[in-house]
């Protein structure tokens, strides 16, 4: 319950919203429900109303301009965040995001994504949290309180049912009642009760006939009446379509701007009759609310009058890192002996180099670190720690070799190591209009994210200029990403100029972006610098709903002999004490904007990781990807490690992990096949424009035990360094309490779990569901108690006749463990409602 303080801030804020709303026009009224750019709403200084900024970042806070000037920390993906199991980490991970939207002038972050990880090869399941939406309303919850904590906005995304990116701007997804409530909508309906979020994002997609900027019933019916949600409800970018749907519908902010369906055309739809007076007036007293709780509404107080303590960004994502790795074999060391006076040798890791020796890194990844996700999650840190980098530094001098091994950039990608590339923007007579710096060889400028002095009107032509110094001797490949004009020179030689048309692409995105296009190639001497110059003339769309520029000059090194790189780093393995292969996926993989083909491993890695483990039986793999690949060796090596998207300090906490300077302390939130074969719900393309979630609530562990297949490895799990006995369990229907002991020689966490089992159930539902968790710390030998919460909900479903959720009396049997395979107690528990 709110404190009188809170209560007397809240009235006043109230009463400065309806103050200010009473004194704006219908023309004012309309403006402030639509985007004035890319990402801002206008300001309205006649009632103190300055601009409201909005910023993408589920892991970082990029800012209003695609540019490294001003760089982001670069936190752990979001399935990384769900893997640790743990709230309070996440929370403070949003303290530190809040933090710096602030810096940024940042007032509404444009997340957390709670959508699920419906199937495996869903391209944005990095940015989702996972497959069960217990877990994922207890760390959206988390996030959006951290973030407000620090006054600054969230927008939960996305309302509701996308949790796939074919299609994604018009398939249909076809739910049931019951799934919907109990699987989809019910991270979103934890978060509103818990956390108060004061956004929520909807959706491209249609659900059950209906796109979600106009989904009357999800939106008015659902968010706002039934969970009592009072915050603004913004579009996904270029979601919205119809000026009297999205405002009937309940959509409050249109965007991104200048042109969208709000504005004039809103006026127009209420001088129409089309759309009441008093529904624009609801819309924009929302927003102002969302104004006041940001503090840019003169005279109203901010929700937040004096934010968190200052956080260390680099270390808060160096332990989020190390938190999140989650370590899902690990066999005893070949030839060891028992170092710690037990009955079996010590496992692999930790790894100790004054035992064990040298250690071999190999895998191209090792050295390139991928740490975060493609799409609109992109920021700009201004360092990376690979794993090369955190092995070489704390491990001792002479005792590290590396070898490229095998490498997943089989297509060329963004101009990123070696180039040193500025922007020069040119008028059509030449005339110099401004200058930027290029990230990675990438130009995306959308509405008024240009550089100072150049304008969308004037830009003719962008020129990008500089210097290559190439890591490797070779015949080295460039080409280009977008439309319009190229001129490529390297080295002052022109070699390519041409022209690249707009094709047949159905993601809007992906048709003004264009695809990767290879143009020509050019023998290079390694550390010999060359100029390089790619001179673009702007393309444009007519009627184009954003003014936008965006083009890359890409490159790829030396196609070299995949055989032969992986014999050099099985030489390098062969004598080492320990050989750590790290692999991954690429930005083709694993992306906004389409959905996966398989779970494969791009290029030769997995022969690479075979040929390793044939001469080393000591052999560490570090899987680097933000959601499941198909591992056909896991069993052939002696440790996998999986480190997620590990973000900007990845590579140190992988050094501390790896060397034991800490435990891996997380946890899988999502089922890890085989195979996709045995993956149970996996279709991610509609037939038809509909995609029908068929499955019903039988998704991620609760389809793969009703399937009777046994998945790699199963929800929830995950290894420390020690060893847990659970002694006793004593559970009612409000509570569980789990005593264990840390039967090992060394400190480490648990994260116990409880799992909700019917015995002899009267309806149709899984065999167990997650209800509840927590972590506990103990040191060697120490006995802890964890206290687990129920609620209500776990023993309810959504009754489709009733429409409303019904509690299902009978006998249940409280599951304690540490997966959703591994339960180690239970108790009984007779519910009655």
């Amino acid at each position: 319950m709110a404190d009188a303080s809170d209560t007397r801030a809240g009235q006043i804020r109230e009463a400065v919203v309806e103050a200010a709303l009473g004194t704006l026009d219908l023309t004012a009224k309309a403006g402030l429900l639509a985007g004035q750019d890319m990402w801002s709403l206008p300001a309205l200084p006649e009632i103190g109303l300055a601009s409201l900024v909005m910023s993408d970042g589920p892991i970082g806070v990029r800012g209003v301009r695609w540019t490294a000037n001003d760089p982001s920390i670069a936190l752990p993906s979001p399935t990384a965040l769900a893997a640790s199991w743990d709230p309070e980490l996440t929370r403070r991970a949003g303290r530190l995001l809040a933090q710096e939207a602030r810096r940024k002038g940042v007032h509404v972050l444009l997340a957390p994504t709670v959508n699920l990880h419906r199937s495996p090869l869903g391209g944005r399941h990095f940015e989702a949290y996972s497959e069960d939406p217990y877990l994922t309303g207890e760390i959206g919850t988390a996030y959006v309180r951290g973030v407000q904590d620090g006054g600054v906005g969230t927008t939960v995304k996305h309302f509701v049912a996308n949790d796939a990116e074919t299609d994604r701007f018009t398939v249909d997804n076809i739910v049931a009642p019951r799934p919907l409530r109990e699987l989809y909508l019910a991270p979103f309906e934890a978060i509103v009760a818990h956390a108060r979020p004061w956004g929520i994002m909807a959706a491209y997609n249609q659900v059950n006939g209906s796109t979600m900027t106009e989904h009357r019933y999800l939106q008015h019916e659902v968010l706002r009446g039934e969970w009592g949600f009072d915050g603004a409800v913004v579009s996904d970018w270029l979601a919205a379509r119809s000026t009297a749907g999205a405002l009937l519908g309940g959509l409050d902010v249109a965007m991104p701007g200048p042109r969208t369906v709000y504005g004039d055309a809103l006026v127009a739809a209420v001088r129409a009759g089309e759309v009441p007076q008093s529904a624009v007036d609801d819309a924009v007293r929302r927003v102002l609310l969302l104004a006041a709780r940001v503090g840019v509404l003169d005279g109203a107080p901010a929700a937040v009058s004096d934010p968190p303590a200052p956080i260390d960004g680099e270390a808060l994502a160096r332990e989020i890192a190390r938190r999140s790795f989650v370590l899902v074999r690990n066999e005893p060391r070949t030839g060891a002996e028992d170092e710690n006076g037990g009955d079996r040798p010590a496992p692999v890791l930790p790894i100790d180099p004054a035992r064990t020796g040298t250690v071999a890194l190999s895998g191209a990844p090792a050295r390139d670190a991928r740490v975060l996700g493609g799409g609109s999650a992109v920021v700009f840190p201004g360092h990376v720690v690979s794993p090369l980098d955190g092995l070489a530094a704390a491990l001792p001098g002479g005792s590290l070799s590396y070898s490229l091994g095998a490498d997943p950039n089989e297509e060329l990608a963004d101009a990123g190591t070696g180039f040193e590339l500025t922007a020069l923007c040119r008028a059509a007579d030449g005339r110099i209009l401004g200058t930027a710096t290029v990230p990675g060889g990438r130009v995306q400028w959308a509405g008024s994210d240009l550089p100072d002095g150049v304008t969308h009107e004037e830009l003719h032509t962008v020129e990008l200029t500089g210097t290559f110094v190439p890591r490797e001797s070779g015949e080295h490949a460039f080409g280009t990403r977008g439309l319009g004009g190229f001129v490529l020179t390297v080295d002052g030689t022109v070699l390519f100029d041409g022209t690249e048309r707009l094709g047949a692409a159905t993601d809007p995105f992906e048709a003004f972006f264009g695809r990767p296009v290879e143009r020509a190639h050019a023998e290079l001497t390694e550390g010999e610098r060359v100029t390089v110059s790619l001179l673009h003339t702007v393309h444009r769309i007519p009627d184009a709903p954003i003014k936008a520029v965006a083009f890359s000059l890409l490159h790829l090194g030396p196609r070299h002999d995949p055989d032969e790189l992986i014999a050099r780093a099985v030489e390098e393995a062969r004598t080492a004490g320990t050989a750590v292969v790290v692999v991954a996926t690429t930005e083709r993989v694993e992306s906004e904007g389409f959905d996966r083909e398989n779970l494969k491993l791009p290029g030769r890695q997995d022969d690479l990781v075979r040929a390793v483990a044939a001469v080393n039986p000591n052999t560490v793999v570090v899987v680097n990807t933000g959601s499941p690949v198909e591992m056909p060796w896991r069993e052939d090596v002696a440790a996998v490690l999986l480190s997620w998207f590990p973000g900007q300090e990845g590579g140190g906490a992988l050094a501390d992990v790896l060397l034991g300077a800490a435990e891996p302390g997380g946890r899988l939130p999502t089922t890890w096949p085989v195979a996709l074969a045995d993956v149970p719900v996996s279709v991610t393309t509609p037939a038809d424009g509909e995609l029908h979630y068929s499955e019903g609530v039988f998704i991620g562990y609760r389809a793969w035990e009703r399937a009777g297949v046994a998945p790699a490895y199963p929800f929830g799990h995950g290894l420390g360094y020690t060893d847990w006995e659970y002694e006793t369990i004593t559970a009612t229907i409000d509570d569980a309490r789990v005593r264990l002991r840390n039967t090992g020689v060394r400190a480490g966490r648990e994260v116990v779990q409880i799992y909700l089992a019917p015995v002899d159930d009267t309806v149709e539902r899984p065999a167990r569901w997650l209800a509840g968790f927590a972590s506990v710390e103990a040191g060697p030998g120490e006995t802890v108690e964890a206290r687990i919460p129920l609620r209500r909900r776990a023993f309810e479903i959504w009754d489709e006749d009733s429409r409303s959720w019904s509690f299902v009396p009978g006998t249940y049997e409280v599951q304690a463990g540490r997966s959703v395979a591994d339960r180690r107690l239970n108790s009984v528990v007779d519910a009655r409602a």
